[in-house]
């Protein structure tokens, strides 16, 4: 523990759960409004479960962003850190394709793009820490779900 940088911890830590913050708003303002209105599959979660579990996903990303900068500089932590970028773009966007602009087809798409990137960033992840990979098995597992939920409401409200 005595290696541990906290204020680095603390900082991806922060960094991750402020973008999560922002795209949480695209979801407040449609969470209350439009989406309360579309039909739901059974097994559609209650509202309040995303908060929670959006928060502790995004700690586990920023822990995982965390363990990867400790890792010598080299091209394959770039690399890495390009993929987290992109893959926390696409999560940052996907709340505003599916409750800002209601768009739960264009969503859709871009969750599985989203998908593929999450796996693909733990397969990197995995060359430089396999603990960073572990961490983001849950992410990777939530973003399944939401990808079935995704298309379910697609599917229903189409």
């Amino acid at each position: 523990m005595a290696n541990i940088k906290w204020l680095t911890l603390a900082a991806c830590i922060a960094g991750v759960l402020l973008v999560g913050f922002t795209s949480g708003i695209a979801t407040a303002s449609g969470m209350n409004g439009w989406y309360d209105t579309l039909q739901k599959p059974f097994f559609n979660p209650p509202s309040w479960v995303f908060g929670p579990a959006w928060t502790a996903l995004y700690i586990l990303m920023g822990i995982g962003l965390y363990l990867i900068l400790q890792t010598p500089k080299s091209e394959v932590r770039t690399a890495v850190l390009l993929i987290f970028g992109v893959q926390l773009f696409l999560n940052f966007a996907w709340s505003f394709l599916f409750f800002y602009f209601h768009r739960p087809g264009i969503a859709l798409v871009e969750i599985v793009t989203l998908w593929a990137f999450i796996l693909f960033m733990i397969l990197q992840f995995h060359k430089l820490s396999p603990t960073a990979a572990y961490l983001q098995l849950p992410y990777l597992l939530w973003v399944s779900f939401a990808t079935v939920l995704n298309a379910s409401l697609w599917y229903l409200n189409r």
